[in-house]
């Protein structure tokens, strides 16, 4: 099943979100109109449907093969048994593969990035957790089963081994992920992790976790993801605490500008999405800016015509995911195109994008549905008009 998402739709679904599908079409005239999109009807696509799975990244290598990471094996939103799971795709989305294990460290790894460079080395992203540790410690009217399923995981290691296993961390493959080298510290965190630009170095724009002064801004790698070190810092709005910015991306331009937007928890556009731009290659930042989006964390892809889009959560009236088209290299958005709007929580969202050789674009995140206790990842393959 295939529906076009419109401007007259988007605003309905608002009121109505069973309304938010509609045959019309309404073609884009001005930065702020809803460009025309064929949405293909929302699918699961996990395997293991017994399992918590979060915060997936997609990506499309150069050979064609889609490449899918997450935070699977979990019990729920937090938990001490999240890993890093990867599935495959080589039919543009259609099927995948059975999960592989790439990381599964004695505390939670969660957020999971996943980029191929331009020399075919696959890198995965993620960080590492102990926010379980509280509902541990209050788990008085738990199961003893569950107690002691939490219990034993949490004492897989001592304290200082926890401690020491808290990181923001890289794992890299130069053989198609048959094999991977051991976890390294990539410096910063952010959902879906680095990008390529287009003078050979990777940019990773992020957050230290777990480490002063917990600087927002980007850091560089020379050496295919061997190695990082840090490049620059973003500014921070007047009034704002950059504390509360969180899960940056980065995209570089056709124009060489490279774009970077930041879910903000400040008080002033308070879960809006923030940007800034570098046309100096990262060395220097403009000063971040709402930019009009209310949801997060977004996602960015430079499609095949040079266009930008990003994709992000949505977590009021329509719940979901949306995504809006830049024409301009990142100067003024769309109108929001409503991807997916059927959501029942808002334990939803992540969602990343790539454009397949056709020209359609696969969209994934991870949704808790209704009725069930384990959220999923979910995908929707659309269209551009």
């Amino acid at each position: 099943m295939h529906t076009t998402v419109s401007r007259r739709s988007f605003l309905a679904g608002a009121v109505a979100t069973t309304a938010v599908l509609s045959s019309a079409r309404v073609h884009a005239a001005t930065p702020s109109a809803v460009p025309a999109a064929t949405i293909g009807e929302p699918r699961v696509i996990s395997h293991l449907k017994h399992r918590y799975h979060g915060w997936p990244t997609i990506a499309r290598r150069a050979n064609g093969e889609l490449l899918l990471v997450c935070s699977g094996g979990r019990e729920s939103h937090v938990c001490p048994f999240g890993r890093i799971e990867l599935m495959r795709s080589h039919d543009d989305g259609k099927t995948w593969s059975w999960p592989e294990v790439v990381m599964d460290g004695p505390i939670d790894d969660r957020d999971a990035g996943v980029l191929e460079t331009a020399q075919g080395t696959l890198l995965v992203t993620t960080f590492t957790s102990l926010a379980y540790e509280p509902l541990l410690q209050r788990a008085s009217n738990w199961s003893d089963e569950k107690l002691a399923r939490w219990e034993s995981a949490h004492q897989r290691v001592s304290a200082a081994q926890r401690q020491a296993a808290l990181g923001v961390w890289m794992k890299r493959s130069t053989d198609g992920g048959l094999t991977w080298s051991a976890r390294y510290d990539c410096l910063v965190d952010s959902p879906h992790g680095p990008i390529q630009l287009a003078d050979g170095r990777l940019l990773y724009a992020g957050k230290e976790l777990w480490r002063e002064p917990h600087r927002i801004g980007v850091c560089e790698s020379s050496d295919d993801g061997q190695t990082w070190r840090w490049l620059a810092e973003i500014p921070t709005r007047a009034g704002d605490d950059n504390e509360n910015y969180h899960e940056l991306h980065a995209i570089q331009a056709a124009n060489g500008r490279i774009i970077v937007q930041i879910r903000n928890h400040n008080a002033k556009n308070s879960r809006e999405t923030l940007q800034c731009e570098s046309d100096d290659g990262g060395k220097t930042w403009t000063t971040p800016r709402s930019i009009g989006v209310w949801g997060l964390p977004s996602h960015l892809l430079r499609l095949q015509d040079d266009r930008l889009l990003m994709t992000y959560g949505h977590r009021r009236a329509p719940l979901g995911n949306q995504a809006r088209v830049s024409d301009d290299h990142g100067k003024t958005w769309s109108g929001a195109i409503v991807i997916s709007g059927d959501g029942a929580s808002g334990d939803l969202g992540y969602p990343s994008t790539v454009q397949v050789a056709d020209g359609s674009l696969v969209t994934v995140w991870y949704e808790l549905l209704k009725g069930t206790t384990q959220a999923q990842l979910r995908q929707a393959t659309w269209r551009l008009e």
